[in-house]
């Protein structure tokens, strides 16, 4: 996501169309076994989304916005040996409602011991996956 601010605007890319910024929900997510980057991601965005609740958008106390018109722009941090095992449509699939205008992989978030090799429960290693999740609610 290549983003331009101001004046509470974002801009996604120069294809999708600016974005009035409303907060930023944070979160991080954990995958201690099975080493799955995007269990992980998914967590860290549930994380993100899970103790807000945006009335806002239904009850249409913004003038002029109605619900069909929310905006989400996903910033992931994941390690950058991970990228490529991510499945963005499934992380993507953790959001209920909100037209996603993109999700960014930037390098971040961590591989740690997680102090045990599990094998019954999928571990292939003891690499525990930390993924950070930024998401951007607006319209």
């Amino acid at each position: 996501m290549e983003s331009e601010q101001s004046g509470g605007t974002i801009t996604a890319t120069s294809a999708n169309p600016p974005m009035n910024l409303l907060f930023v929900e944070m979160g991080v997510g954990y995958d201690q076994h099975g080493q799955d980057v995007t269990s992980a991601a998914m967590r860290a965005c549930r994380d993100a989304i899970s103790s807000n609740s945006i009335p806002a958008f239904r009850r249409g106390s913004i003038p002029g916005v109605s619900f069909e018109q929310m905006k989400l722009l996903i910033k992931l941090g994941v390690p950058h040996s991970l990228h490529p095992l991510l499945d963005i449509e499934k992380v993507k699939s953790v959001f209920p409602y909100g037209k996603i205008l993109n999700v960014e992989v930037v390098d971040g978030g961590l591989i740690c011991s997680s102090g045990v090799h599990v094998e019954e429960m999928g571990d292939k290693n003891d690499d525990c996956y930390i993924v950070n999740a930024a998401v951007y609610v607006g319209y």
